[in-house]
């Protein structure tokens, strides 16, 4: 019994077991897919707040894809990680945070395998840092 609890420990250790590997995050149905767009004015704005950007392709494979965004907080200051929000740009709007936040890891947000139905996803994010100062970035996942 020893060997198989501290067996069992070490492989989470590692990298996690090997049927938690190939978990894939479904980040979106196909039943949000199919609810209208919200229409949100393009806007730019000077921030003192963190910077948001993604680093895996907007363009993506519906089937599986990584997803990776990086926080680049500024003046010393740090992401807090409990102000992320993410959100499908749908009428009404839903709230993805909870299938997104199991991938933050600091100042990193990523999925090894995620999935989205066909089609253009606009998805807001927003975070704050430990100063308060809040950053929004619209990113739109285009999945063939």
């Amino acid at each position: 019994m020893r060997s198989f609890v501290s067996t069992t420990v070490m492989a989470i250790a590692l990298g996690g077991l090997p049927w938690m590997a190939s978990a894939e995050t479904k980040l979106i149905t196909e039943a949000e897919a199919q609810t209208p767009n919200l229409q949100v004015p393009a806007t730019r704005a000077i921030s003192r707040g963190p910077g948001i950007s993604l680093q895996s392709p907007a363009d993506v494979a519906a089937k599986s894809f990584a997803f990776k965004l990086a926080f680049e907080p500024r003046g010393g200051a740090k992401i807090d990680e409990s102000t992320l929000k993410i959100e499908y740009l749908k009428q009404p709007v839903i709230d993805l945070t909870s299938r997104f936040k199991p991938g933050l890891n600091g100042n990193v947000l990523e999925l090894a395998q995620a999935s989205v139905p066909a089609g253009a996803h606009p998805i807001r994010v927003s975070v704050r840092d430990s100063e308060g100062r809040e950053a929004q970035t619209v990113i739109r996942l285009n999945a063939k």
